[in-house]
């Protein structure tokens, strides 16, 4: 198959210029590019009603062959666009010529990349969406069951296990609410725009863009071809969102060992050892974990295509897409194991507890009670200090050995030093937490 420019490359450097291994999977995104495009040129008059009804009818006919697979893409194409216009030409003849008419590859793929990103999006969206559904069912059903808090890994404050796992929740909420916001800010069209410098035919950008939904065109045709911001900001929103998944996956590792106990995940999430039949690895959550630095290698490299290039295009931005779509798929696949291994989880609320009932983490709670008696907090914080040093659990000390601590002490103390009380007295709202989850739930 030849190139659109006429020339030739050969060897290595055909290899090197070559981007349809990578860019071939926006085969749709190209043909509907390129429908709206030749119906556009058919509305102005650009092209004659004839040609324009033969472009549409072959576009379409490659789109039904391509999706039920009676057509293979050319890989010696030098690109999908090569292939769809070459496949297009041999098909319909003289009119495949006329659809590249006020057009440039530069707006072409800017505006396939910007519609096959937007897809993936709202394909990510769905899925966070079903991760954040599995936290919430299980946030309700142990809404009540008492675990520690930690600080530096160390048990610090008794807290539930529903308000830790709605803490997850929110970060997964903001991870969407960044990848809604980028695929508000793409959702311009560059089409138009051609190589840099716009057409002197009489195009209509509006009914481009509208007719592929999206918001308006690009306003500056420089701009419409030589940015990728769009793919850097798409990444560092997938950066977030897999560090927050990193962060949840480490938790459940640390979770589901005998040390902490405080988790088992389930059958198809858990893998076992060549030599150590006792063994249950969390594969899939250490997977999870190390493909976070796989994205974080997405946006470097992209940020750094981008870096001190000249307006406007450059083939350097051909780089474009193996790094976006590598964060792409690398989150959509994260995401998909992530849902049904949390929604599968079986926590332990006899080992939470256990685990609350040690460390003193209801000292806190000792100095409040001082404190609302009257006590000064910090001489509170000593006095309660000097009670963990004894090494015995607040709730089993006497009254008496309160009271040397302190005159001030009363029964009402093991009240406020119980567990349970501990965690009813502090500002944890979950229904308001569960309530603002399933708000965001019902949005989608």
């Amino acid at each position: 198959m030849n190139n659109l420019w006429g020339g030739a490359v050969a060897g290595a450097a055909r290899t090197l210029n070559s981007s349809i291994e990578t860019d071939s999977r926006m085969w749709r995104e190209d043909i509907l590019g390129s429908m709206a495009h030749a119906a556009m040129l058919t509305e102005q008059g650009i092209l004659s009603r004839a040609d324009g009804e033969a472009i549409r009818e072959g576009l379409a006919g490659i789109l039904a062959d391509l999706e039920k697979g009676t057509l293979a893409i050319d890989m010696s194409a030098e690109d999908i666009h090569t292939f769809v216009e070459m496949t297009l030409t041999g098909r319909i003849g003289e009119a495949g010529k006329r659809l590249h008419t006020a057009r440039s590859r530069n707006d072409q793929v800017a505006t396939d990349l910007r519609l096959y990103t937007r897809g993936q999006i709202e394909g990510l969206l769905g899925l966070i969406r079903g991760a954040v559904a599995a936290i919430h069912d299980k946030a309700v059903e142990y809404a009540g069951a008492v675990m520690p808090g930690y600080t530096h890994l160390q048990r610090a404050q008794p807290v539930t296990f529903g308000h830790y796992l709605c803490a997850w929740a929110m970060m997964l909420i903001r991870d969407a609410g960044r990848l809604a916001d980028a695929k508000k800010r793409m959702n311009q069209c560059p089409l138009g725009a051609c190589a840099l410098a716009g057409t002197s035919f009489p195009i209509d950008r509006e009914n481009t863009a509208a007719a592929l939904g999206f918001d308006r065109p690009v306003l500056n045709s420089l701009d419409a071809v030589s940015d990728r911001d769009f793919c850097v900001e798409t990444l560092a929103a997938l950066s977030l969102l897999m560090a927050h998944m990193s962060r949840m996956a480490e938790e459940l590792v640390l979770w589901s060992s005998l040390e902490f106990g405080f988790v088992t995940l389930p059958e198809g999430f858990v893998t076992g050892s060549s030599i150590m039949p006792q063994k249950k690895n969390p594969d899939m959550a250490e997977l999870i974990r190390g493909k976070t630095g796989r994205v974080y290698g997405d946006l470097m490299g992209m940020l750094t295509v981008l870096k001190g290039l000249p307006l406007a295009y450059n083939k350097d931005m051909q780089e474009d897409k193996q790094a976006l779509f590598d964060g792409l798929d690398t989150a959509a696949l994260c995401l998909s194991v992530l849902a049904p291994m949390i929604g599968g989880m079986q926590p332990h609320r006899s080992a939470m507890r256990k685990a609350a009932g040690a460390g003193f983490i209801n000292a806190t709670d000792c100095a409040d009670w001082l404190a609302e008696h009257g006590v000064p907090f910090r001489e509170a914080y000593g006095v309660a200090a000097g009670l963990v040093r004894q090494g015995k659990p607040l709730e089993e000390l006497t009254l008496d050995e309160y009271r040397a601590a302190s005159p001030v002490f009363d029964e009402s103390v093991y009240q406020a030093v119980d567990l349970d009380e501990c965690v009813r007295r502090r500002n944890l709202p979950i229904d308001e937490e569960l309530a603002a989850i399933e708000a965001f739930l019902q949005e989608g």
